[in-house]
């Protein structure tokens, strides 16, 4: 099913029925079938948030009651690189009159705390959400600069411009030693059930797995969990039958993160970043009838060359140039509008948001 067949083509092939590889110009023939409906109905509109001195990551956009688009982002500075997220970052808030830009800075919104907090040293992973008449920011935060403390928390306010109510505690800590969610609790995807209840999808890996594959390109092995709370704030409690999505066991470590999660036509539907179930160049699209049980993945968009966008040469600094990171919706009525990812480049050459139309 997953078999791929490889060919040097020229310009005439369409992005719906190839998708690039490498750098090099080897390209990948995936059939039709492969891709999801969703996948063509994206147009680019561009980069956005390029902000000098920055990496701009985790673009995460809302309607106002303003009419305007608010989008809460991740930013650090330069100087720490690419990896810099992991021990820097900063969650930010900026605001535009329409979905296309461009987008003014407004403020921090949260920053890492330092010593003696669980969010010490990275705020990250910003989505979004209007819930029960309240403005709900879920993100990441770590208490050491490295994997193995993140955790998911929520913070809200009564308007999109605060003030925010800063959790004291993580919403949702990681599984007991040995369990597939031991390392921590990342990428949080959020929403309502119809039936009243909170339901809070989460990454996490294995510790001893990560441990074991020191020196490897990718170590450990991404899963997605579900918890569920009859409160907005919590206490969540982890669904039995996780990991609700795990790759596994398709061989050669295939695996996925930066879930998105929305309900649409009476069924929960996810878009995700690939990491080898097709490649590590696509976004995944998913559709559950339960929530609990997902069908197996169809590509959801290409990277961004595939929409004839042309960029500059990639430097030696950014290894990840060219695809498309952290899909998050900007949703109107609960149906998609934009697609706003995160895409190493820009005019700084550090990382920025990128849109795409949903039409």
């Amino acid at each position: 099913m997953l078999a791929r067949r490889t060919f040097l083509t020229g310009l005439l092939l369409t992005p719906f029925t190839r998708a690039l590889a490498g750098f090099a110009g080897r390209l990948i023939d995936y059939p039709k079938a492969d891709f999801a409906k969703f996948s063509k109905h994206l147009k680019p509109v561009g980069r956005a948030l390029e902000l000098p001195d920055y990496y701009v990551w985790c673009n995460s956009p809302i309607y106002g009651p303003d009419g305007k688009v608010h989008v809460f982002f991740s930013r650090w500075v330069a100087s720490k690189g690419m990896g810099g997220w992991l021990n820097g970052s900063e969650i930010c808030h900026a605001v535009a009159d329409k979905p296309e830009g461009p987008f003014a800075f407004q403020e921090v919104v949260l920053a890492p705390r330092g010593p003696g907090y669980w969010d010490a040293t990275t705020c990250h992973n910003p989505s979004i959400q209007f819930v029960d008449g309240k403005y709900c920011l879920f993100f990441m935060g770590n208490s050491n600069g490295k994997t193995d403390t993140k955790r998911i928390g929520l913070a809200t306010a009564p308007s999109l411009n605060g003030p925010w109510t800063r959790p004291e505690a993580p919403l949702l800590l990681p599984g007991p030693a040995g369990a597939w969610d031991d390392h921590c609790t990342t990428n949080p995807a959020f929403l309502k059930h119809p039936n009243g209840q909170y339901w809070l999808y989460y990454k996490s890996w294995n510790t001893g797995e990560y441990e074991e594959a020191k020196g490897k390109e990718i170590r450990g092995n991404r899963k997605y969990g579900l918890a569920v709370s009859d409160k907005l704030e919590g206490p969540y409690e982890k669904f039995a039958g996780n990991p609700v999505i795990d790759f596994s066991k398709q061989g050669n470590n295939k695996q996925f993160e930066d879930a998105f999660v929305w309900r649409q036509h009476g069924k929960f539907n996810m878009l995700a970043r690939d990491m080898g179930v097709y490649s590590q160049e696509v976004g995944l699209y998913l559709e559950s009838e339960d929530g609990k049980t997902w069908t197996f993945p169809k590509i959801a968009y290409l990277p961004i060359r595939d929409y004839g966008v042309t960029e500059p040469p990639a430097p030696p600094k950014l290894k990840r140039y060219g695809r498309l990171e952290r899909p998050q919706l900007l949703l109107r009525d609960g149906k998609p509008e934009y697609l706003f990812c995160a895409s190493q480049g820009g005019k700084s050459m550090t990382a920025s948001a990128f849109i795409l139309k949903v039409s």
